[in-house]
């Protein structure tokens, strides 16, 4: 069963929907570790709670980001991580990370990518007007917000619709996308093609249907 090391820095609610996959067995995976950068966050109160181990990690102890990855990778190593979810992780990851797990670290974002990269994507989605936004999970390469795409989730935006609001909806794909994306992997359907994915078998439905809300 695939061992997956999940990297968190905020209150966790991806991190949840994945625990409660693997607590149910639909996952097919196993999360191996819980790594934080900040020793407040919630998420390492939730991984405690389902029994995961946890280790936190303060990135403020390193003179680089790439001194702090070395630590990461080894504690990683450790609990024998073959892939790595990014999940509300506020550190920028270096090739010492993407190196130690090639095509192995994937990440959510809260745009349809390659919209939106970057902080506040659903406050841009807002601002820029558009009709459409949701999440992706992607791999991720040393280019932000950038590597193949594996799954995207999509929602309409209504007119009345401020970021709050957007980050709500969007959370809720998010929830279902994720762990989706991760047992996809888990269960080696998904492959890489040039700068695409290719998933093998029946492709997945998007995890909300796209509705018109206006």
């Amino acid at each position: 069963m695939l061992t997956v090391g999940v990297l968190v820095s905020g209150s966790g609610t991806n991190l949840q929907a994945i625990l409660d996959r693997a607590a149910d067995g639909t996952l097919e995976a196993r999360i191996g570790i819980v790594l934080s950068n900040r020793p407040t966050a919630r998420a390492l109160e939730r991984a405690a709670a389902a029994g995961v181990p946890t280790q936190t990690i303060d990135h403020k102890r390193f003179a680089n980001r790439e001194d702090f990855d070395r630590a990461v990778v080894e504690a990683l190593r450790a609990a024998s991580v073959e892939l790595v979810a990014l999940a509300g992780f506020d550190r920028i990851v270096t090739p010492v990370l993407l190196d130690a797990f090639p095509q192995r670290v994937v990440n959510i974002h809260p745009a349809l990518l390659p919209a939106f990269k970057g902080l506040h994507a659903q406050r841009q989605a807002v601002d820029y007007g558009v009709r459409i936004a949701g999440a992706t999970v992607h791999f991720v390469d040393e280019h932000t917000d950038h590597g193949p795409i594996i799954l995207q989730g999509a929602v309409a935006v209504d007119p009345e619709d401020d970021a709050d609001t957007l980050t709500s909806r969007i959370l809720q794909v998010e929830h279902r996308l994720y762990p989706e994306a991760i047992r996809l992997i888990a269960q080696n359907r998904v492959e890489i093609v040039g700068r695409g994915v290719r998933i093998l078998g029946a492709t997945p439905p998007l995890p909300e249907p796209l509705v018109r809300r206006w």
